[in-house]
């Protein structure tokens, strides 16, 4: 078995965020406060937050005889789903039931417990080793002693978020991801049952570096397809009338004839790659060196912190899916800001106001009668450890959308910078940046486990969704 090749879901709900101020606002709010969540933890492990429609992406497979859809994070390492009876508190507006494929609570049917004594069990209870475990669940001594404990079941596990938490159990059951022939079935797939949340009504598919992550569990059962993912998120732009595509999500090596890999490279690029950090504190992060950004042919050099990770945990990048927009500390966005407002606030006037409302900046009024070919909007350039630059696409940092005033009458366009000040990094401490799924859009954005390393290479994702079913 090559690869399994399986569709990301993009959603988003017209009747929730029905205008792209509220839309912006609330997805820049989510992704300061999970960034901020994921430095000020005090935390062993570290779960994902997962965001409101605008930045999620949703992948389905079936586990027992029933159909899911999760989240897929990156920057978690297990999969939970809400089970039934479910409760969840302050869920009203969360999201529209609508926009997601199978949103029901799962019926536990076919699934067991997992055993106190497992491995498992001590993965998701970071902070207790298993004899702990077993003596919560009130295993006698002599069984312990003797590891004999599996009559007892792994105690439930609390899960806090930025704005919610959940209580779950750990379980197993036969899983099974659509293939075209035969389906591939993980018999004893560990997951998180939750009967009650507050504020957290879909659960999430971790593809982050831990040994209960889907990525990791696929490896015990095929290394080729667990030491290697990548996905490609089709461009979306927060346009609710654009016709939906499915973004590729790739499990293991893919490798071509000539004529596909001809094919494939006319989509645009080869990869380059930048090496994975190891974090002490947050093993689970894929965390990356982040070397500076060119704003037009000006090089602007990260402080250190943005550059490595030191022995408490602290700096470095992480590269997450389930966060919309990229993080800076603010010593170095700040001058990133100053030098692109330079180049640009000299030709457009700024739009303070528009600033306010999507929480994005600096904003500008945009005349296309003074820059009909969009030269006066400079280009970014991301560098990474490892010698590696990533020229950006326009759309990826500039995001342009028509706005009217207070009254909706005075239509105007709307230009808005999408990198985000992540604060000061003295206090607070953990990853000093975070590289979101927004500025990933048209990147095959490849995670090679075995090689430690992270690769970013151009692509029409839509066209390589085509071409890898052509196989």
């Amino acid at each position: 078995m090559e690869i399994l090749l399986l569709p990301l879901t993009h959603s988003l709900s017209k009747t929730q965020l029905n205008s792209t101020h509220h839309l912006l606002k609330s997805t820049t709010t989510r992704s300061a406060t999970r960034f901020l969540h994921h430095r000020h933890s005090n935390q062993n492990r570290q779960v994902s937050l997962p965001l409101t429609p605008g930045s999620d992406y949703t992948l389905s497979f079936s586990l027992g005889s029933q159909t899911i859809s999760l989240y897929m994070d990156t920057g978690s390492d297990l999969v939970w789903l809400p089970c039934h009876p479910f409760e969840c508190i302050l869920c009203e507006g969360k999201y529209n039931p609508t926009t997601i494929p199978n949103p029901n609570p799962l019926n536990l049917t076919s699934a067991s417990l997992v055993t106190c004594k497992s491995r498992a069990c001590s993965a998701a209870h970071s902070s207790h080793s298993s004899s702990d475990l077993c003596a919560i669940v009130k295993c006698p001594l002599e069984d312990i002693e003797t590891s004999d404990c599996k009559s007892y079941s792994c105690p439930p596990f609390y899960y806090a978020y930025a704005d919610g938490s959940l209580i779950a159990r750990l379980y197993t059951d036969s899983l099974s991801i659509p293939m075209s022939s035969p389906n591939l079935v993980l018999r004893n797939f560990t997951f998180g049952c939750a009967h009650s949340s507050l504020a957290e009504p879909i659960g999430v598919a971790g593809f982050g570096r831990g040994v209960l992550s889907l990525p990791a569990q696929l490896a015990s059962f095929s290394p080729q397809l667990g030491n290697q993912f990548s996905y490609c998120l089709v461009s979306h732009s927060f346009e609710t009338n654009t016709v939906r595509r499915p973004s590729p999500l790739i499990l293991g090596r893919y490798s071509m004839d000539k004529a596909r890999e001809k094919q494939l490279r006319n989509l645009e690029g080869e990869f380059v790659y930048t090496p994975m950090l190891d974090n002490p504190k947050y093993p689970y992060f894929y965390c990356v060196g982040f070397e500076g950004v060119s704003i037009g042919g000006r090089r602007i050099t990260a402080p250190e912190i943005l550059k490595r990770v030191d022995g408490r945990g602290n700096g470095g990048m992480v590269v997450d899916s389930g966060t919309t927009f990229t993080m800076l500390p603010n010593e170095f966005y700040e001058p990133v800001v100053a030098e692109f407002n330079r180049r640009v606030g000299t030709v457009y006037k700024r739009a303070s106001q528009a600033e306010d409302r999507t929480g994005l900046g600096p904003c500008y009024y945009i005349d296309d009668s003074v820059d009909m070919k969009g030269r006066n909007v400079p280009q970014v350039v991301l560098h990474f450890g490892g010698n590696s630059s990533v020229v950006m696409p326009r759309r990826n940092y500039f995001y342009e959308f028509v706005e009217g005033d207070d009254h909706g009458k005075i239509k105007r366009k709307v230009g808005c910078m999408m990198l985000m000040n992540g604060g000061d990094f003295e206090n607070s401490g953990g990853p000093a940046g975070l590289f979101g799924n927004y500025q990933q859009q048209g990147f095959e954005v490849v995670y090679d486990l075995e090689k430690r390393r992270i690769g970013f290479a151009r692509r029409k994702c839509a066209s390589l969704w085509d071409t890898l079913n052509q196989r």
